[in-house]
């Protein structure tokens, strides 16, 4: 008999989520409990960030999604070892999980550090900020929830801002270095260290008092 698609072909892991379908939109009950916000962190890497944010802010529920098995592994071990019960980690590519898996209004932030600039022309059209990403982003946030974008790439920080200006349905929103708690990743302090900067941008959606119309579409 034909397996289903949507069965592992391994055990699923300690502090892994692993979606009943990954062919249809979860149910937000199967990402985080009842009445806690939800955040995301795209490309979660070694998980130092989504440990630190799972730890500093028990209240809420922190889903790291990484594509790399050896990574969520890793991921996934860190956070049982240190019962951070309140973190998940999703093993799959980010742009597929926003834009095919993520419930709507379901995330409060959504966290995409350090992504791959992709710095030649030629690749601008790899890069995860596109239209139809940016569509999804908009559609998973919850009513005034954020974007946060964070790169080492200056001409990576001013394409963005750009694009995201062009698709429209998001505000711009400042973001000082003491605004929140926000852990720095051990590639950002390894940068910093080298005297280099980190570009950041901070976007919100605006919540149902500030939009205009219920359908916001991307400008191309």
């Amino acid at each position: 008999m034909q397996q289903p698609f949507n069965v592992l072909p391994r055990a699923a892991m300690a502090g892994e989520l692993v979606p009943a379908d990954y062919f249809r939109r979860m149910d937000r009950d199967g990402l985080c409990r009842e009445g806690r916000p939800l955040e995301v962190d795209l490309g979660c890497g070694d998980g130092t960030f989504l440990m630190e944010m799972a730890r500093h802010f028990p209240e809420r529920d922190f889903l790291g999604v990484e594509r790399l098995l050896g990574r969520a592994r890793k991921v996934c071990r860190k956070l049982t070892r240190n019962h951070l019960e309140n973190g998940r980690v999703l093993r799959l590519e980010s742009r597929y999980t926003v834009e095919w898996l993520l419930p709507e209004a379901s995330v409060s932030r959504l966290h995409l550090l350090c992504p791959d600039p992709w710095p030649k022309l030629r690749h601008h059209r790899r890069r995860v900020l596109q239209v139809e990403f940016l569509a999804a982003v908009r559609r998973v946030l919850v009513p005034g929830g954020e974007l946060l974008f964070m790169t080492d790439h200056q001409e990576y920080f001013e394409w963005a801002g750009e694009k995201v200006a062009a698709c429209g349905g998001f505000e711009q929103v400042a973001w000082p270095a003491e605004a929140f708690f926000y852990p720095t990743t051990d590639f950002q302090r390894q940068w910093e260290r080298e005297g280099k900067a980190m570009w950041r941008l901070r976007w919100r959606t605006p919540s149902p008092a500030e939009r205009p119309c219920d359908t916001v579409t991307c400008r191309t």
